[in-house]
């Protein structure tokens, strides 16, 4: 089975970073392996459409504003939130479509080839100013998802 692994953020709005910290954090921890990709998908989402092809599985690991909940809240989304039907707009500005329209649209484009398998990790923030650090509680909620996201590939972190 081929896993893809995305983190998605902006590497200089703090905490919305915490998808690039989770990539990075794999990238030291995870085995070079035929059967795992690894892409820091930074704050471009229409990228997605090229990187999923020839993969059962995806995980996508991001931060959430507005959730209502504190600060470094993990949410686990349910995949079949995110494979709703593809969303047709053609007023979707390519630069500004987020993770979740671009995996509409790769649905449509690789109909059958579409991985079923999808896990969104998402923790909920709330600092986005022009800073490189993650707070420390929004870097905790980012080694819980690179501890999840372990245990489902079934690997333990290295010490």
């Amino acid at each position: 089975m081929k896993t893809a692994i995305m983190g998605f953020g902006n590497p200089v709005r703090s905490d919305d970073a915490v998808g690039i910290y989770v990539i990075e954090q794999l990238r030291e921890k995870l085995p070079e392996s035929e059967d795992i990709s690894i892409f820091d998908m930074g704050t471009a989402a229409f990228e997605v459409l090229f990187g999923l092809k020839g993969h059962d599985k995806i995980i996508l690991a991001d931060a959430v504003l507005n959730s209502n909940e504190p600060v470094g809240t993990l949410f686990k989304v349910p995949a079949e939130e995110v494979m709703k039907a593809p969303q047709d707009d053609p007023l979707v500005f390519l630069h500004g479509m987020k993770w979740d329209q671009a995996l509409s649209y790769t649905k449509k484009i690789l109909q059958d080839d579409y991985p079923e398998d999808i896990q969104v990790y998402l923790v909920a923030i709330e600092n986005t100013k022009l800073e490189v650090d993650l707070s420390d509680i929004v870097k905790e909620a980012g080694d819980k998802v690179v501890r999840y996201i372990l245990e489902d590939l079934n690997l333990s972190i290295p010490t």
